[in-house]
């Protein structure tokens, strides 16, 4: 049977390969390793969607305070306010940035040893094969 490519299918045995082996050095790998990205974007979008809305509603609720503003004793309560807001926040990023590093240190830690495992895997396939 020809297809599209005028590639005889029929020539093309599966059967011929060890698909095992293929599937053990190469597609296992690729899947966990996709995995691993996959979870470690998650972790990474909601970490910034988290900061995101913390500081979204920071600024917020500083617009309100400012409109609330009627007199020059109310503006003095406001600029002092701003100091402890401009610690929280500076608290808030430096958390953010360890957590993000954190989450990064993590995802590499895992990457190398998907990566240690695969070699190892695909050394003892190739042992294997040549005896």
């Amino acid at each position: 049977m020809m297809n599209a490519f005028n590639f005889d299918t029929k020539a093309f045995d599966t059967k011929a390969f060890d698909t095992k082996q293929f599937e053990s050095i190469f597609f296992a790998p690729a899947r966990a390793y996709a995995n691993l990205a996959v979870d470690y974007s998650e972790k990474l979008a909601h970490a910034q969607l988290d900061a995101t809305k913390a500081y979204t509603d920071t600024g917020l609720a500083q617009l309100r305070s400012l409109m609330s503003v009627k007199d020059a004793e109310g503006l003095r309560s406001y600029m002092e306010g701003q100091q402890k807001v401009a610690k929280d926040l500076a608290e808030r990023l430096k958390g953010d940035a360890e957590k993000v590093a954190s989450l990064q240190q993590d995802f590499v830690q895992q990457s190398q040893k998907l990566t240690e495992e695969s070699v190892k895997q695909a050394q003892a396939a190739s042992t294997k094969a040549s005896q």
